[in-house]
């Protein structure tokens, strides 16, 4: 019973990742599963998407929690953080779409909220700590490299499911586009 949840769950991150409106018969079908299945595990959309976004929220907290207690070296957390969102694919490209969107009220009441930032103080707290050891410039602000980076795992995810890039190269790529843009 877990797994189906599970994977339906995943399906529709990985399908309303690419179309947020997408109709929930594309989620049982990428799913295999069937449309009343699906309405056996979740009430509506909305029941959904909420199952979606806890999933991303503990999917993500624990890669880049685990990354930030791991590493002292705050260089080396960066990279690996960016290694971990990447590893996280689909689910992190799409919570930080859900959380960034124009029709997102982010408050600090909402608990998915309260996990996002505690998730991404992380990366920002990094990224403080990067500017003031001067090793990345202080001309591009701690959003702005959070866009980058979330831009940098997307074309990371995108390019695994292109299959023109060698899965192997995929990290080094992202890492030396990330660090060229921002390393002093």
């Amino acid at each position: 019973m877990k797994n189906t949840r599970q994977k339906i769950t995943d399906a529709a991150i990985e399908i309303f990742n690419e179309d947020l409106s997408a109709p929930l018969e594309a989620v049982a079908e990428k799913a295999e599963v069937t449309r009343r299945t699906l309405h056996r595990y979740f009430t509506d959309r909305q029941d959904l998407l909420l199952a979606c976004q806890e999933a991303m929220q503990e999917s993500c907290k624990k890669a880049i929690g685990d990354v930030y207690t791991s590493y002292s070296d705050p260089l080396e957390r960066f990279e690996n953080m960016l290694y971990a969102a990447i590893d996280c694919g689909v689910k992190f490209s799409f919570l930080h779409r859900m959380h960034n969107n124009d029709h997102h009220q982010h408050t600090t009441k909402n608990e998915n909220c309260n996990n996002y930032d505690v998730t991404f103080n992380k990366f920002k707290s990094t990224v403080a700590e990067l500017q003031r050891k001067e090793l990345i410039t202080k001309e591009l602000s701690a959003e702005w490299i959070e866009m980058l980076c979330a831009g940098i795992v997307t074309a990371a995810i995108n390019s695994e499911k292109s299959g023109n890039v060698a899965k192997i190269n995929i990290k080094k790529f992202a890492w030396y586009s990330l660090s060229k843009g921002i390393l002093v």
